[in-house]
């Protein structure tokens, strides 16, 4: 795996045209791009789709990416999660999942948040997640690495739509407060 300055520099030369830089960049990243598309949409044909608009997004913002607000690969990986979750809600998968597929989701481990972090940002992350409750932690990281609404958080967690909202919300300004410090 390229290294972040690697991958800063492919990115420069992407946001000035350079198709080798591109294909570099796509060669190096594409497999954990559509990883995460696979873990998170679950069909090879929408992970595929998500990952080619992920690299057209690349293609076309890779100046709006800067090295002080992020790693490379946690702004490339968020704009696949966000492209991912969005087919998601036009598909409307997120009502569509039954019973069975909520219980899994539920029994499921919790997902592994390094994926995207360098060993210094996932280390405060993983300091910072076990600061908050277990219900806070679980349903961020369920909406967060499994794509779930809060409807499907609700019902996965067997808990009041209202009551998951606050956990999520409360959950992520105590992250943020924490992560500031």
């Amino acid at each position: 795996m390229a290294g972040d300055a690697e991958l800063i520099t492919l990115l420069s030369r992407v946001a000035f045209g350079n198709r080798e830089a591109f294909r570099q960049l796509y060669e190096t990243m594409s497999p954990r791009i559509y990883g995460l598309c696979m873990r998170l949409l679950r069909q090879p044909d929408l992970a595929e789709d998500v990952l080619q608009d992920t690299f057209v997004r690349i293609w076309h913002h890779a100046g709006e990416y800067h090295a002080e607000r992020g790693s490379p690969v946690g702004w490339m990986l968020t704009l696949a999660r966000y492209r991912a979750l969005d087919l998601l809600r036009h598909r409307r998968f997120e009502t569509a999942l039954d019973p069975t597929t909520l219980v899994e989701l539920a029994e499921r481990q919790t997902p592994d948040v390094s994926e995207g972090l360098d060993n210094t940002t996932f280390l405060a992350l993983q300091g910072c997640l076990d600061e908050i409750s277990t219900e806070q932690r679980e349903s961020i990281l369920h909406a967060y690495y499994h794509g779930l609404s809060h409807e499907q958080l609700a019902a996965t967690m067997g808990a009041p739509l209202g009551t998951v909202k606050s956990w999520v919300r409360r959950g992520l300004a105590s992250l943020k407060r924490c992560l500031e410090q």
